[in-house]
């Protein structure tokens, strides 16, 4: 062990170890074992590469012979992997990467039956990335841009279907947020069960419009399977650069994305939260990286510090809580 540190603390004054150097200073023992980094949803969607792409690059960015492995915990819209990681020691350890659905819409949909509280319960470390929330339509629609949907939604209330990729997804929210924005639009909400079946039914006419995570939508849209005709962002996307956003189209403050976000259990210790956003900051300017997380419709982000990622989740939190209230819905486990 003392041959270790030894070969630890002269390696933590080497030129290509900037991020771990200072932290170790504060304080060596760090990581002590493997990282957990959990996902609470199944693998194969864009939180999981994120989360491995992430893992990879700054496993050895924290010292030598530093592991850090991804794990899936899926169920239950993603508190069930939330919450194996609340239960977990705060000595660095264990880490979450959580999303609106676990930190936001399951929350203010399901006070009573979440397990934790979303904001008082977690460690806030680092905002990763960032994507748009997006309106599509199918290609038989006459609409091609958000003011001509909402006008045909106002003259035809009730008459309209719309689709998400599930009851309290953050697509479906949205949609809620759009209905909410534009006066109270009356259209059947049709939660479909993931992202891959809302892009075979508006591939397929189902329904006249949906909401989902760019992400989701970007390649089928882009081989034409299906327009997409507004984001959810206050800028355009650069993907989509000729796509309007809600706001340009008169629904003033329109603000829906999706996001995923570092997390620890309750108490972790200042320095090795610190350490951990350093690095990660350091692994999303990588621009290999930025343009592997652009590819999937992800923005890196890599300014973040822990208190502008909590008072980040905390504003989430609380906007997706208005838009529940607001709506008056109720989501039954």
């Amino acid at each position: 062990m003392l041959t270790r540190r030894l070969a630890l603390a002269g390696l933590a004054t080497a030129p290509f170890a900037p991020v771990w150097t200072q932290a170790w200073a504060q304080g060596p023992g760090w990581p002590e074992r493997v990282i957990s980094f959990t996902i609470p949803f199944p693998a194969g969607g864009s939180a999981d590469l994120l989360a491995r792409l992430v893992a990879d690059r700054m496993a050895p960015l924290l010292g030598v012979g530093a592991r850090m492995v991804v794990e899936n915990r899926a169920g239950a819209g993603g508190t069930i992997g939330s919450d194996h990681v609340r239960r977990q020691p705060a000595d660095g350890h264990a880490i979450l990467l959580a999303t609106p659905s676990t930190h936001g819409t399951v929350p203010a949909l399901q006070p009573d039956t979440t397990p934790y509280d979303p904001i008082a319960d977690f460690t806030a470390i680092a905002v990763l990335g960032r994507a748009p929330i997006a309106l599509a339509v199918p290609n038989a629609s006459p609409h091609r841009d958000p003011q001509s949907l909402i006008a045909a939604l106002r003259a035809n209330p009730g008459q309209a279907s719309w689709g998400s990729s599930g009851s309290g997804s953050v697509g479906h929210l949205a949609g809620e947020l759009m209905n909410l924005s534009a006066g109270g639009l009356r259209a059947e909400h049709i939660p479909y069960r993931g992202g891959a079946p809302l892009v075979e039914a508006l591939t397929k006419g189902e329904v006249q419009y949906g909401w989902e995570p760019l992400g989701s939508l970007a390649a089928a849209a882009r081989d034409g399977l299906f327009r997409i005709i507004g984001m959810g962002t206050a800028q355009r996307h650069p993907l989509f650069p000729d796509v309007a956003t809600m706001q340009e189209a008169g629904l003033d403050g329109f603000a829906a994305s999706t996001w995923n976000v570092m997390l620890g259990p309750k108490g972790m210790p200042a320095a090795v939260v610190e350490r951990l956003n350093a690095t990660a900051n350091q692994v999303l300017a990588m621009p290999d990286v930025r343009a592997r997380l652009a590819t999937a419709g992800i923005d890196a982000v890599s300014d973040s510090t822990p208190a502008t990622t909590a008072a980040f989740v905390a504003g989430e939190f609380a906007k997706f809580k208005d838009i529940v209230a607001r709506a008056r819905l109720s989501l039954a486990r």
